[in-house]
């Protein structure tokens, strides 16, 4: 697994604050759990953000920010951002944000039976 530590530093440092959050290594990255929902992930050099999918076609616009793809299927409401995209403060901060927001709407991946 291959992930930029200094993302996921930022990350950590920006959900620190939250008291339900849990790092799982998936996706060949890190992936950080906000109340048990996939909120952010850092895979390579990309912060991959779950984001409310009623914003998705307009933040894909933003500099730096593409849909998240997996075998050639695009995912509405995942974004990849990268660090072109995150350079400031302030650029970083709205990608967690819109994140965070949405994880309190969002809905947890159905537990699989053991």
């Amino acid at each position: 697994m291959s992930y930029n530590e200094k993302i996921a530093d930022r990350v950590r440092e920006a959900l620190v604050h939250l008291p339900n959050v849990e790092e799982k290594k998936m996706f060949r990255g890190v992936t950080f759990m906000v109340n048990g929902k996939m909120c952010i992930n850092v895979v390579e050099d990309e912060m991959m953000c779950r984001i409310d999918p009623l914003l998705h076609e307009a933040v894909v616009e933003m500099r730096g920010c593409r849909t998240m793809k997996m075998k050639n299927r695009e995912y509405k409401g995942f974004v990849l951002i990268d660090e072109e995209g995150m350079k400031t403060k302030k650029e970083f901060d709205y990608w967690v944000s819109l994140a965070l927001e949405f994880n309190t709407r969002a809905k947890a991946a159905p537990k699989k039976k053991k």
